[in-house]
């Protein structure tokens, strides 16, 4: 099997070093420190690291070339991310 670096394996290794950093130091919103809510925070980027690992594989089953992964999911980064800021 060969070993392919891709868009999605950037993302979910973001989201894992997130969660970690969570769990670790807590959250800090409006400048008040809630050290109960980093673990849920954590668990919520923990479940995020999964899903775009499993998006990242569904990809690689798809599309052979590297290239083509590359695109597709590139894209897919971009869309959800304009798809949070409209929502947002």
């Amino acid at each position: 099997m060969k070993f392919r670096i891709t868009p999605l394996n950037f993302a979910s290794a973001f989201f894992l070093i997130i969660a970690v950093y969570s769990w670790v130091y807590g959250v800090k919103i409006s400048g008040y420190h809630f050290k109960q809510m980093g673990t849920t925070i954590g668990w919520i980027f923990l479940l995020f690291a999964f899903v775009v690992s499993f998006m990242d594989i569904m990809f690689r089953n798809f599309l052979a070339e590297t290239k083509k992964i590359w695109i597709v999911e590139l894209s897919f980064i971009t869309l959800a991310a304009i798809i949070f800021l409209l929502v947002k």
